[in-house]
């Protein structure tokens, strides 16, 4: 039986592409385990695949000044004779790491045992957690052809996203019904990243009576983040989260307004909806949200806000150009040929898999 030992973890997005590797790579007969945070958001959503969850002791990396600066560095040394621990016992084939702090541990524990492995960069820029594992990987999976010009030759393949397959095949009818609206609108889907925007819930609440004149909303805010006065309101569904209706969420979209995560853009692309992207302005990142819009934008897929700009008007006169021009936008995320990422990553981890064994 082939093993691979999946990791990542923090956000949504260093886990959902690891969960869209998981029918091809069983599909190949490998045997999955995936190492993740003791509590982090990988950790619900990797039991509810059924795939063998294993928590290990990590530190978040920090760019700022904090106390936990001081302690997370013994966390992220435990983290590593957990994951050499559990490594040796589990025995994989290849590691394939999508980023995030926990990765960290997990791939220095890999190179030690001489396991071979894949990582995968989602945005524009690469992250401090996958700049510190990059000596040690073989191959690195690149979103965008800008990234992958950033690492040593030969080592970056341009592969795009894995994207769950599920997403395309949502019912668009199953949403309406869900989300309990009465009269038949053009939709607007705000997600706000999986932990939630307060400044892009804000700016829709605050135009929220305007919106609802022409638009159903159906509104993903983050947990704890619901507005409880806004609830039963005529053409207005919010959630803390959703996962299984999310598919049938996009299927009912005529647009989208999200943040930038490559992830999150991605799946706009593949599904082709006009969106809206409002990054993490560079008071709250390191600005690979903004890098990631702007090259969106570039390409005709999205109209892009500052999110310190946010407003009323602003957000109102967004949604009425999209609309508009949501034509303009679909045909130019149609005409961009693009490989199947979850078939071409795949294949890399197979070709290393196979040179083990030559």
């Amino acid at each position: 039986m082939k093993k691979i030992v999946l990791t990542g973890g923090g956000t949504a997005g260093h886990v959902t592409p690891n969960i869209a590797l998981i029918p091809k790579l069983k599909e190949l007969g490998y045997d999955i385990e995936y190492i993740g945070s003791y509590e982090g958001i990988e950790k619900n959503l990797i039991k509810e695949t059924g795939i063998p969850y294993h928590g290990i002791s990590s530190g978040k990396l920090r760019r700022y000044f904090d106390l936990k600066n001081i302690s997370d560095p013994f966390r992220v040394q435990k983290g590593w004779h957990q994951a050499v621990k559990l490594l040796k016992r589990i025995k994989p084939d290849v590691i394939f790491s999508k980023g995030g702090f926990v990765s960290v541990p997990v791939v220095f524990a890999a190179e030690m045992l001489r396991i071979p492995v894949v990582i995968h960069e989602s945005d524009m820029t690469p992250g401090l957690a996958n700049r510190l594992v990059l000596p040690k990987a073989n191959r690195v999976c690149c979103n965008f052809p800008e990234t992958a010009a950033s690492f040593p030759e030969g080592k970056a393949v341009v592969t795009g996203t894995p994207i769950r397959k599920e997403l395309f095949s949502g019912d668009a009818d199953k949403a309406f019904s869900f989300c309990g609206f009465a009269e038949k609108k053009p939709t607007i889907l705000v997600v706000g990243g999986s932990t939630g925007s307060v400044s892009v819930n804000n700016a829709i609440h605050h135009a929220l009576d305007t919106i609802l004149k022409s638009y159903n909303v159906i509104h993903i805010c983050g947990e704890g983040k619901k507005d409880p006065g806004k609830d039963g309101l005529s053409g207005y569904a919010q959630y803390e989260y959703v996962k299984a209706e999310l598919a049938d969420m996009f299927a009912l979209a005529d647009i989208v307004i999200s943040r930038a995560g490559a992830n999150a853009i991605c799946e706009l692309k593949a599904l082709k909806k006009p969106n809206i992207l409002i990054p993490l302005p560079l008071s709250a990142s390191r600005g690979d949200q903004i890098l990631n819009a702007q090259s969106f934008e570039k390409s005709g897929y999205s109209k892009v806000l500052n999110d310190e700009e946010l407003s009323d008007d602003i957000i109102i006169s967004a949604i009425e150009e999209v609309t508009a021009n949501k034509d303009s936008y679909i045909n130019a995320m149609s005409g961009d040929s693009e490989e199947d990422a979850v078939s071409m990553i795949c294949s890399i981890i197979e070709d290393l898999y196979n040179q083990n064994y030559q």
